[in-house]
């Protein structure tokens, strides 16, 4: 039988796994140009009638990539998937990409990941100026649906 030590043992090093685990994986490319990856989804975005999202953050950030993952779950893709374009923007150490955070209203200082979505024209809809999702491993499954159900084009409301 395993002993109270032994399961500890056992969790953390699971946990630890999980973590360097995550952070092997990049969700954002930090040699993009962000500049020309926004240019191109107002492109997409306009011809298939989808808003995008601009979701600024770091591959050091843990709470970025639970964010990512809880945006690949099958239910949660789906809708992102019929209804956005997502350009990811790497921050950096917030030392990159910080005039695009200024110019879509993105306080960087609350934190990241931070979202802001766009129309299909590219104008502001929504920015996430409280640092709503940088404590994205405390939002609830139904929080980040709620958000990207809320910021879905209008014409394809339910």
């Amino acid at each position: 039988m395993m002993t109270l030590k032994t399961a500890t043992q056992t969790c953390l090093l699971i946990l630890i796994s999980a973590a360097i685990a995550a952070a092997a994986q990049s969700v954002y490319d930090e040699k993009a140009d962000a500049e020309a990856q926004i240019r191109a989804a107002v492109v997409a975005a306009s011809r298939n009638k989808k808003n995008i999202v601009l979701d600024f953050g770091g591959n050091w950030c843990f709470d970025c990539h639970v964010l990512d993952d809880e945006m690949r779950r099958p239910e949660l893709a789906a809708l992102i998937e019929a209804n956005y374009i997502v350009v990811h923007i790497d921050v950096g150490r917030f030392d990159k990409n910080l005039r695009i955070a200024e110019r879509y209203h993105v306080p960087l200082k609350k934190g990241v990941p931070a979202l802001a979505v766009l129309d299909s024209e590219g104008k502001l809809l929504y920015a996430q100026e409280e640092g709503q999702f940088e404590d994205a491993r405390h939002v609830s499954r139904s929080g980040f649906k709620q958000f990207f159900e809320k910021w879905r084009p209008r014409d394809r409301a339910r």
